[in-house]
This record gives C-alpha cells, structure tokens and sequence, in this order.
C-alpha cells in the first residue's frame, strides 16, 4: 500500500539531489524493506529523533545511508519528537537526569528578577542555569535514545518475525483447506 508513494530506483538514479553519492545510494537496503535494515532504521532514526532537537532527518539519512539502514524508516522514526511529545519527553529525560546527577531545583522567577540587576547579570545567570541544568537533560536524552533505539530494534526484529509467522500460517491453513475441500469434492470415476 505504501509503496505506491515511494520513488522507485530509477527515478532515484536520475535524481541530481543524490546523484553525487554515486552508485552507493541505489542499493536495495537503502529503499526496500527488509528485517534488518528496518530495524536499523528504527533504532537510527529513534536515536537521533531524541538527540539532535534540529535537522533530524538529514542525520538520521546520513548515518542510515552509512551503516545501510533503511532511508524512509529512519527518517519517519525521528517524528518520535514532534511539537506534541517534544516537551513531556524532553522534561521526563531532565527528570531522569537530575534523579541520576543529584541537581539543585532552579531558581524561581521571583529570585532570578531579585538577583538580576542588569542584562548582563540576567544572561549570566541563564547561561549558568544552562550549564548547570543542561547536563542532566543531556545524561537523560543520552539514556533515553539509547534505551529507545535499543527497544525499538529488537521490538521491530520481533515484530517482523511474528508477522512472518502469522503470515505463513495463515498461508499453510489456506493450502490445508483448499487441499480438503479439493478431496472432499465429487468423486472421480476411472474408466476402464
């Protein structure tokens, strides 16, 4: 269903955004789905949805094309950060951070106006907090994408197997009914 979207491989050889990477960029495991280069696609894409808050696809395309992960799989996968969960997951990776690094609870609104008396005063302190409060956000988006990417490979390696599995069941079940139906059927009569 899916594929009727997707560019096919000579469109892709005459195309000049990729034409300069050369023959590399028409191999099947870079457009055509298969276990494994889904599955890297997945974990690429999940890693760097998480860790790199700007131009996502193109890193993620660029190490998938690298490590010859699937293209569109690793640059759907970034979408795990998108305007809806990009903050709950940003915050819940600083909460994994603090609980791990042991930081201080910033200063409120009330303090930082009380502290700050001049612009220069006021940048400091946000570039303090930055240092400060950046590190554990970095340790949790750190722990995050690599847990997640983690998951994400071996649950699509499952997953794949069970659809295989349930597919060629099915397939078999179909193959028992018809040969049943086949010898349930009239009798044939051999002349003599």
């Amino acid at each position: 269903m899916w594929k009727q979207y997707l560019p096919s491989a000579e469109s892709i050889r005459r195309s000049r955004f990729v034409a300069w990477l050369g023959p590399g960029i028409q191999q099947p495991c870079l457009w055509h789905p298969s276990r494994r280069a889904v599955a890297k696609g997945v974990a690429i894409g999940a890693f760097f949805g998480l860790m790199v808050p700007v131009a996502q696809i193109p890193v993620a395309a660029a190490i998938a094309f690298f490590l010859r992960a699937n293209l569109w799989v690793s640059a759907t996968a970034t979408f795990i950060t998108n305007p809806l969960t990009f903050g709950p997951l940003y915050y819940f990776a600083y909460q994994i951070g603090v609980a791990l690094l042991g930081v201080p609870e910033p200063a409120t609104a009330e303090e930082l106006a009380a502290r700050a008396t001049s612009v220069l005063e006021w940048l400091g302190y946000w570039f303090d907090r930055f240092l400060t409060h950046g590190q554990p956000l970095l340790l949790g988006l750190l722990l995050m994408a690599i847990c997640t990417s983690v998951t994400g490979y071996f649950l699509t390696q499952l997953l794949w197997r069970v659809r295989v599995r349930i597919k060629r069941r099915s397939l078999r079940m179909r193959r028992a009914r018809r040969r049943s139906e086949a010898g349930s059927g009239p009798a044939l009569t051999a002349k003599v």
